[in-house]
């Protein structure tokens, strides 16, 4: 049963990786370019790092749980233990979505400061 477990648990994972990634992807552009004051390449650039950056970690974090499971005996196991490894996942979803909003911000301070410090 573990083999359909994790085969399950991959499934979902990936899809829930590469759509929030890529709602992330298309909608953070916009925030990154206001904070960035309309520097396109510098927005792009943090953009493409970002979405990187979080599919490797996050398909590095899924492959690892994978080590971490017990033996599933039953379909409640299964479904259980299912349930609550994707809610790991989600949950580590959402911590690297505010940590990289942070960076951000803390970027978009540092170059507000050096453009205003050179005008």
């Amino acid at each position: 049963m573990n083999t359909l477990a994790y085969i399950i648990y991959l499934f979902i994972t990936y899809l829930v990786t590469v759509h929030v990634g890529l709602i992330f992807y298309r909608n953070g552009r916009v925030y990154i370019l206001n904070l960035l004051r309309g520097d396109e390449p510098l927005t792009d650039s943090i953009n493409r790092i970002l979405l990187t950056g979080y599919y490797l970690l996050n398909l590095g974090y899924a492959a690892l749980m994978l080590r971490s499971w017990q033996t599933i005996t039953n379909w409640s196991g299964l479904v259980a233990s299912i349930g609550s490894m994707t809610g790991k996942i989600i949950l580590t979803l959402a911590v690297m979505h505010f940590m990289n909003m942070a960076v951000i911000l803390w970027i978009s301070h540092h170059h507000n400061h050096t453009v205003n410090t050179k005008t």
